[in-house]
């Protein structure tokens, strides 16, 4: 009866696996293909493989800047949304005050708002004090979604840790600052990486605001993609290719902060 049960779930993973890894598969084989061939047959793998479409994007600047753009708003975004959830996160933790749980469920609540509904507001602000088309506009128009998400998930790691440490630190003559830094903040480093993969990966696939707060200097991939279509038709080889040079970001920070993730999943926060 065991071994049933073990071949049906293997069976069940397999199967799931195969799902999950097709679409991904059939985009890098794609992406070796010409437009001629995909539209032309159908096949398992390319009949013609060419680099080409790799090509057209690494020399082409309107295709890698896109990347340069996305990395550079991200990169932003996840510093000063780990900067700012930190102290907030350790405040939720350790201390009781007026409305605290209140204040915890609207920061959440900004996280659970679609990014339509504030697509307004920031595009009439940026365009008056002059942040429309920059870096720093889709950075900190994500804040609104990460903070509250970081702050989540850093005071779940925050309140694990025994309040007799912040006591013992605190004896022993240490400032707020040299206590956070060298002693609490080691404690919660696995807390730290799985916030910052979670900023990263929402901020590198957002869409909406990303494109319709930028336009020239800071068009990021996922705007450069949606705008693959010419007279000729799709470029279905090189939105491909690019599709497969999209995840290759999020699969490295996922292979650097896997450990910490996996202990996210066994503390119950993630």
């Amino acid at each position: 009866m065991n071994d049933t049960g073990f071949q049906k779930r293997s069976l069940f993973l397999i199967a799931y696996f195969i799902f999950a890894l097709l679409p991904i598969y059939w985009m890098v084989n794609m992406s070796f293909k010409t437009n001629e061939e995909i539209l032309s047959s159908f096949s398992l793998w390319p009949q013609h493989f060419t680099w080409d479409n790799y090509k057209l994007i690494f020399t082409d600047e309107s295709w890698y800047s896109g990347y340069i753009n996305s990395l550079i708003y991200v990169a932003i975004n996840t510093v000063i949304s780990i900067t700012v959830a930190l102290p907030a996160a350790y405040a939720f933790s350790r201390y009781s005050f007026l409305g605290d749980k209140h204040v915890f469920f609207w920061l959440l609540t900004n996280r659970m708002t679609p990014p339509a509904v504030f697509l307004l507001p920031f595009f009439q602000l940026y365009t008056t004090v002059g942040l429309m088309d920059t870096h720093l506009a889709v950075a900190l128009a994500h804040l609104l979604f990460n903070v509250p998400l970081a702050v989540w998930i850093l005071e779940g790691f925050m309140s694990g840790i025994p309040r007799e440490i912040d006591e013992t630190a605190y004896i022993d003559g240490y400032s707020f600052p040299r206590f956070f830094l060298t002693i609490f903040l080691p404690l919660i480093k696995a807390g730290v990486g799985v916030a910052a993969f979670f900023c990263f990966m929402f901020s590198w696939v957002e869409l909406l605001l990303a494109r319709t707060l930028t336009s020239v200097n800071a068009k990021p991939i996922v705007a450069t993609m949606t705008r693959t279509v010419s007279a000729s038709g799709m470029d279905w080889a090189t939105l491909a290719a690019a599709g497969v040079l999209t995840i290759v970001p999020g699969a490295i920070v996922i292979w650097f902060v896997r450990h910490y993730i996996a202990k996210g999943f066994a503390m119950g926060r993630v």
